[in-house]
């Protein structure tokens, strides 16, 4: 479905859980967040019944965010009712990783096609500042374990924070010399707990090519701009919505634990779905892609115009 812009939305990411095993410093707080209550969160049928509309509105990707979503009980049968679910064409999930050797080859098995796993440094303290609970080690398991499990052309998130994990930009870049990896580096944006953070903590992207001069531009895909270094196996992605808006290229919507559409990750707007079926829920999703905006007005100077924290929203 084209929404006003000219812009067809094929991509639902979709929040299955708030709460979330980590405490990372630009996500909440470190005692965590109020937590929705069980009654407050989508049920699996909801979940699917969602899927199934945006599906019939032109959605063909699904993505399984949190939160964690693997905190969230019984997850692997979601994916299951998700994979059969007419239209959609993949289904993929964001993790930590943490939970994956535990669950990546029933994920597999039920359907999932691919990880995004986020990992935003590859120094043991470094880890356990940013996370304050995790560690390094569960998270490398966690990788091995997806790869054990069959999951191929696996996608590393790293989001750059100035001051904190800027040396480690050519070692996690380095996990794609050898595996096919797309190891993938995130401008951190002003929104929910960092909103306020000293501007030096927002590292423009730029940075990674600085540090590594070799990577000669490969495309892009999605609004992911894509590099390779010569005889590397994988790739070094740039992903940059605070110096480079790719607006214009965004083709997804988003859909809260608690069953709230956001046409935009940046703009306050919501329109709930909740407690509508069939031709109705159908209608609102229509809606919310007819209301996207042109694009989020955040920079060096402005906060993202969200409500809501990443962990509410999804990653």
């Amino acid at each position: 479905m084209l929404d006003t812009q000219g812009r067809t939305i094929r991509y639902l990411r979709l929040s299955v859980t708030d709460r979330c095993n980590y405490r990372c410093l630009y996500c909440m707080g470190e005692e965590g967040v109020p937590k929705l209550s069980h009654g407050d969160i989508l049920s699996f049928e909801e979940l699917e019944e969602i899927v199934r509309a945006a599906a019939a509105c032109g959605v063909k990707k699904v993505r399984l965010t949190g939160g964690e979503p693997l905190v969230r009980r019984g997850l692997p049968q979601l994916c299951r009712r998700l994979r059969d679910v007419p239209g959609i064409e993949e289904l993929d999930m964001t993790t930590n990783g943490s939970l994956l050797p535990q669950y990546a080859r029933e994920l597999k098995e039920a359907g999932v096609d691919r990880l995004n796993i986020s990992l935003d440094t590859l120094s043991e303290d470094t880890f356990a500042r940013l996370t304050r609970r995790g560690s390094l080690s569960e998270a490398l398991a966690g990788l091995e374990a997806a790869e054990a499990a069959g999951f191929t052309n696996t996608k590393i998130n790293a989001v750059l924070i100035g001051g904190i994990n800027d040396r480690d930009i050519p070692a996690l870049a380095g996990l794609a010399r050898e595996k096919a990896y797309s190891v993938r580096f995130i401008e951190l944006m002003p929104m929910g707990e960092c909103a306020c953070w000293p501007r030096e903590r927002f590292l423009p992207a730029q940075a990674v090519l600085d540090a590594l001069p070799g990577l000669e531009h490969a495309g892009t895909s999605g609004v992911t701009e894509l590099y390779r270094m010569p005889g590397w196996a994988g790739t070094v992605g740039l992903i940059r919505p605070m110096s480079h808006h790719f607006c214009a290229a965004c083709d997804r919507i988003r859909v809260t634990a608690d069953g709230m559409l956001k046409p935009c990750l940046h703009s306050a707007a919501e329109l709930p779905l909740r407690g509508l079926h069939g031709r109705e829920l159908e209608e609102a999703i229509c809606l919310g892609i007819r209301s996207k905006p042109q694009g989020h007005h955040m920079d060096a100077q402005h906060s993202s115009d969200s409500l809501r924290g990443m962990n509410e929203i999804g990653g």
